[in-house]
């Protein structure tokens, strides 16, 4: 209170003396004629109520009009004004600026509530952007009061759920507001309390039913303000819920193709090795004058079967590892003609034609080479299953903006367009081929989630009857 009164007498003795030092330099030293007098004191009426405000420039007006009076219109050092036009000149001069005054003092202030106006907006936008990065459920309840208080700059903010009678609040020490006044403001609407500490309670509804409550306390902003602000964290509380319902019934949604998909490959998969198995074991254990090499056909088929079964499993086992980010990978800078040559040792590919063709001085990539090299291996074992034996394989890799890309093509059947979207989830397996070729369906969801965990990309292009190429992008090595 006192630095405000101190600071308005340095403005009454401010402007005093500028009104003087404007009089004493017209009137003593340049002489001019009253209409330049005139209009410097009108600019500095201006500028005082553009400045300091209305009042300021009321009270110097009359000032100014006495002194313009008496110092510049005949007859001159008295307040006697002889002739006519120096009356119509003096109410002229008093008018204009109490008008000018006036205007200004009302640009002013319509200046400062437009400014206060967009501050409020960019707290409201900077609050919403709060609200949006927080994509949990959970965390934006909790964080609701907090990012109030932050935004806002207020002393502190308390959020009330009718749903389960939750309550959060920004600083339970700083929180004066009482649990029954949140519940009563769930339905009495918006009420304000203007005397120390200042408080707002705000009812929260999505249309017209309401939510919960909202109580603000200390540096409140304005009623438009708070009104909006209660409005955004409807809409989040809102459709945060509505995103997590939708997440939920994805996720049952998902959970029951996959678990269709299971039930699928177990029929198919783990049934066939199983049945080989048990009717191989019970020719064995039944019939006791077997030949040498009838045995031995059993037995091998045992050994086969075993194995179909042991990489079922070897296959769900990484599939989950991988789902759980649980493998760390060993990156380092290879050639991808290192990964190549030892994916191509590796499969079994008899007298099929294999054409490689890599562009000159291609960049080294940041892998882990055990596991990209067993992509493509699958991506190499697939190429030959899926196509006749007479049909070569061909693979390319060429440098690109950022990343290496790797293509393996085939000139087989191909994949129909709407299985191409879904031929990288788990356990799934073309219509066409599922009965005809031996598989899991995870070698390329396995191939998928490797890639991904390098920050790569893997995709095919098939058109029926022509074939499929799959195309996987690596990230380059750092250059030395």
């Amino acid at each position: 209170m006192t630095s405000r009164v101190t600071r308005a007498t340095l403005r009454w003795f401010s402007a005093a003396i500028m009104l003087s030092l404007i009089v004493s330099l017209y009137a003593r030293l340049l002489h001019v004629n009253p209409t330049t007098v005139a209009l410097t004191l009108l600019l500095y009426i201006l500028l005082l109520a553009s400045s300091w405000g209305l009042r300021y420039a009321v009270v110097l007006s009359f000032a100014s009009a006495a002194c313009f009076n008496y110092f510049f219109l005949p007859p001159l050092n008295t307040f006697t004004i002889a002739e006519t036009q120096n009356w119509m000149a003096l109410l002229a001069f008093l008018a204009t600026a109490l008008i000018g005054s006036n205007l200004s003092n009302r640009i002013k202030t319509a200046a400062a509530a437009s400014d206060s106006r967009r501050r409020e907006l960019e707290l409201l936008y900077d609050f919403g952007q709060r609200l949006l990065s927080t994509e949990s459920t959970g965390d934006l309840l909790k964080l609701i009061p907090q990012n109030i208080v932050s935004a806002f700059r207020t002393r502190s903010a308390a959020l009330h759920l009718t749903a389960g009678d939750r309550i959060y609040l920004s600083d339970p020490k700083e929180v004066h507001v009482s649990t029954n006044q949140l519940r009563n403001a769930v339905y009495a609407g918006t009420a304000y309390e203007t005397s120390a500490p200042q408080t707002a309670l705000l009812s929260l509804s999505v249309g017209v039913r309401p939510i919960g409550s909202i109580a603000v306390e200390g540096n409140l902003p304005t009623q438009e303000t708070l009104e909006a602000m209660s409005g955004l964290v409807a809409i989040a509380i809102e459709s945060a819920n509505a995103i997590e319902k939708l997440a939920r019934a994805d996720a049952a949604h998902e959970s029951e193709r996959l678990r269709s998909a299971l039930l699928d490959s177990v029929t198919h998969d783990l049934r066939t090795p199983l049945t080989s198995i048990k009717a191989s074991v019970t020719s064995l254990l039944s019939q006791s004058a077997l030949s040498p090499e009838h045995r031995t056909e059993l037995l091998t088929v045992i050994d086969e079967e075993s194995d179909r079964l042991n990489h079922l499993i070897a296959q769900a086992t990484e599939m989950s590892k991988l789902d759980a980010r649980e493998v760390q990978l060993e990156r380092a800078p290879h050639p991808i003609s290192i990964c190549i040559d030892t994916a191509l040792k590796q499969v079994p590919l008899g007298n099929r034609r294999i054409e490689v063709h890599l562009a000159d001085r291609l960049p080294e990539v940041l892998i882990d080479l055990e596991l990209v090299v067993k992509v493509l291996v699958h991506l190499i074992e697939n190429a030959a299953k899926y196509s006749p034996a007479t049909e070569p394989i061909f693979i390319t890799a060429e440098a690109e903006p950022g990343h290496l890309a790797v293509s393996i093509a085939d000139r087989g059947d191909g994949i129909d367009p709407m299985e191409q979207l879904m031929i990288f989830d788990k356990f799934y397996r073309g219509q066409s081929q599922r009965y005809r070729v031996h598989g899991t369906g995870m070698g390329l969801a396995i191939s998928k989630a490797i890639i991904e965990a390098h920050d790569g990309t893997i995709a095919v292009t098939s058109q029926p009857g022509h074939g499929s190429v799959f195309t996987i992008t690596l990230p380059l090595a750092p250059r030395s």
